[in-house]
């Protein structure tokens, strides 16, 4: 395929989400611009994302550090005057967070107390070093049904956890992200986020993101009040040849 053809290919895709979220938005009663797109581009090329970025899209997101931080440096290199923000949605390593805070402008799926004092640190290092010039934004990954395995931290965690972030340097705390249990109705999971970033902004108030909904389920994600919802598969078509 052509980049011409993928472009095509792309734009078509982005045109038939940004279709699905506006109809969303409408449907509840919320305006356009309330809902944030997330591209996710794990294992699909930097052109991929070049073209994204071409096509007007700003926020890209990925969930591996491995993969992510010579991918976005490639997109800077071939779109240097329209570099994108790049988000981490994956799950997250200690020894990972002085690479991430290279190139991550938000990290979307802190779930530990641990976690947030090495991002925080590696942060204030990236600073120091003219590596980056802003704190980093970080949401909190919530558990909805408890499962290890998906990550996020549990319900009764939250609010220590959300307390805590708030006093590590560098990190500025956002929101928080989740992921609809598998083998559950997700309209019944987003509701349960929304109930859960209602009560932290009530000691939080500048935590008012809440990332939920990818392709299969953004409809009701954005029912339920999703700020940000992360499209991959819907966007990019099946698994990419990038790297694994």
């Amino acid at each position: 395929m052509t980049s011409a053809e993928r472009r095509a290919e792309l734009a078509a895709s982005l045109a038939g989400i940004e279709d699905r979220i506006a109809a969303a938005c409408a449907a509840a009663g919320r305006a356009r611009d309330e809902v944030r797109l997330l591209g996710v581009t794990k294992t699909f090329p930097a052109a991929d994302a070049a073209l994204l970025v071409d096509l007007g899209l700003r926020n890209l997101a990925e969930n591996r550090d491995q993969e992510a931080g010579p991918k976005a440096a490639e997109v800077g290199e071939l779109r240097p005057d329209a570099a994108p923000r790049w988000h981490m949605v994956g799950s997250l390593q200690r020894n990972k967070a002085r690479s991430v805070v290279r190139w991550a402008a938000e990290v979307q799926s802190v779930d530990s107390a641990r976690l947030a004092d090495a991002l925080g640190r590696a942060a204030g290092s990236a600073r120091e070093a003219g590596e980056r010039s802003e704190p980093l934004d970080v949401l909190i990954q919530v558990s909805l049904d408890g499962d290890p395995a998906r990550g996020g931290t549990p319900l009764s965690d939250l609010g220590a956890l959300a307390d805590h972030i708030t006093h590590v340097g560098e990190l500025r705390l956002r929101g928080v992200m989740a992921v609809a249990p598998r083998e559950e109705d997700p309209g019944r999971a987003f509701a349960l986020l929304a109930q859960v970033s209602e009560r932290l902004r009530k000691d939080h108030p500048n935590a008012a993101e809440v990332s939920a909904g990818m392709s299969h389920d953004l409809e009701q994600a954005i029912t339920h009040g999703s700020t940000c919802v992360r499209v991959g598969t819907a966007l990019l078509g099946g698994r990419g040849l990038a790297s694994p």
